[in-house]
């Protein structure tokens, strides 16, 4: 059987800022090859314009993975270079694949100010002009003083930028076009033009700063021997900037490197043009399941079960959509909060780990917990889901989507796998039951449920169909009980 791929996001919004993490994982590696996971997304390893304090995504300097004294601190809020190098390590020396987070869209904390022509735009049309060109004083050179030109001496300036939100000179929080740049035109239409988010938002199209972008990414794979990408804010990006770098940095590993990139949107033909655009060379988060999850997880049992992957990409495009129920950013208090609800979480991660479409993504704060929030994990269930999804063997699947609170399939498993065969059966209301054939292969088999919510015992007639019940607003996967018991024994 060919290697089932699933993720694990290293990494929650609430971390301790405190230089810990890579050690942290480094510690773990063998626990989460133990778990099933066959590779894991990092965070953002560079130096942020918040020093030990930034989650990462305020970059400031791509060559400083904590090695100088910037911004406060030489570790970054995860720890040192060697630290980080070491964590690397330690995941591939268990085979498990390592992804890099890579932020391109912005840079924050630039060292001096320059002045600049440039044009105010509104916030929420950032196609009408609100001022005509002016001269202002803009935080745009990044000289990276502590690290004094060691890896690369690129000074960065305005003309690697198209635009920036605040001028010193009046302390406006317009936003600015610089010069007559304009901005990029193929990226999300959201507010008109969606190119500029925050910071210094780098210019795509200036030839320099593509050409150091490309150094960075050659000389950070030469560095780690990272084995993919987690690509930041793609919606903001012109839409075909990744193609060259991607296909470079492929021709340097001399593989065909996993890539999957963050386009926050609820609209499939966003998400279905982006794919378009950027040749097919990036996976995407399926954002609408996500969303589709969230909605479920708070209406009550009013959500209608059977659209639960209604316009999303694991409906559309199943080759390119990557799987989640929860991320940093949709944690409580953050930027996208859309948190699943705790009562929900294992129908959640039922609904993308035990399926054959999509790679899956478990969050670390499900996994671990996020203590600062009083957030436990999600617990035992989840460890049972990760260890049948490593121990199955899926075979075909077959949908029973046939109800709007309860809804059910089964994996029939193969003849060369005596052991398998699965049937999931969830419900958002009162309790209920569904007659499915599993497969005949199956016959006289008894199937219980592995994660205890029932305490039914399933057995399979001639034709390897059995009555499946499960308990009100609750998840039941019903497993052989040698397979069951196995897991069972494995918890002691």
């Amino acid at each position: 059987m060919a290697e089932r791929k699933m993720i694990l996001q290293g990494f929650e919004w609430y971390l301790p800022a405190d230089g810990s993490h890579w050690k942290t994982l480094a510690g773990k590696a063998e626990e989460i090859k133990n778990l099933g996971f066959s590779a894991i997304w990092f965070p953002p390893a560079n130096k942020a314009s918040a020093g030990i304090n930034d989650v990462g995504y305020g970059t400031y300097d791509r060559y400083d993975l904590g090695e100088f004294d910037q911004k406060g601190t030489v570790p970054t809020k995860y720890g040192t270079k060697d630290e980080y190098l070491a964590a690397v390590r330690a995941f591939k020396d268990k085979d498990i694949e390592v992804y890099a987070d890579i932020v391109f869209n912005q840079m924050l904390g630039a060292d001096e100010t320059e002045t600049v022509s440039a044009t105010a735009y509104s916030s929420t049309d950032r196609n009408e002009e609100i001022s005509g060109q002016e001269e202002i004083e803009a935080w745009t050179k990044f000289t990276f003083p502590g690290r004094k030109g060691k890896y690369n001496d690129y000074i960065w300036t305005w003309k690697n930028f198209s635009g920036v939100d605040y001028d010193e000179r009046t302390k406006s929080h317009d936003i600015f076009n610089f010069a007559d740049r304009g901005w990029d035109q193929d990226v999300d239409k959201e507010n008109g033009n969606y190119d500029y988010l925050m910071g210094c938002d780098l210019d795509m199209k200036y030839p320099e700063t593509i050409e150091q972008l490309d150094r960075w990414g050659k000389w950070h794979l030469e560095l780690t021997d990272i084995d993919g990408y987690r690509l930041d804010a793609l919606k903001h990006i012109q839409f075909d900037f990744f193609v060259d770098w991607l296909l470079n940095r492929r021709t340097e590993k001399g593989i065909d490197m996993f890539v999957v990139g963050e386009y926050w949107s609820n609209d499939i033909r966003a998400l279905t043009n982006y794919l378009n655009s950027s040749g097919n060379v990036i996976s995407l988060f399926d954002v609408p399941l996500h969303n589709n999850l969230f909605n479920a997880s708070k209406s009550d049992g009013q959500f209608d079960m059977r659209n639960i992957f209604s316009n999303t990409l694991t409906e559309t495009h199943q080759d390119y959509s990557v799987t989640f129920v929860d991320n940093h950013d949709t944690q409580k208090g953050q930027s996208l909060e859309s948190w699943v609800e705790g009562w929900f979480k294992i129908h959640a991660y039922s609904l993308i780990l035990l399926r054959k479409s999509g790679i899956p993504v478990v969050f670390w704060g499900d996994l671990y917990g996020i203590p600062s929030q009083g957030i436990n994990p999600a617990g035992q269930d989840l460890i049972d889901l990760l260890k049948l999804r490593e121990k199955i063997h899926f075979g075909n699947q077959i949908d029973y989507f046939d109800d709007a609170n309860c809804i059910a399939w089964v994996l029939t498993g193969d003849l060369s796998e005596p052991d398998s065969g699965v049937a999931v059966i969830m419900t958002n209301g009162p309790e209920n039951e569904k007659e499915m054939t599993i497969s005949a292969i199956h016959r006289g088999k008894t199937f219980v449920d592995v994660l205890r919510n029932n305490d039914a015992k399933v057995v399979l007639d001639n034709n390897g169909k059995g009555l499946f019940p499960v308990g009100g607003g609750q998840v039941s996967i019903y497993v052989q009980e040698a397979v069951a018991q196995q897991i069972f024994d494995s918890q002691k």
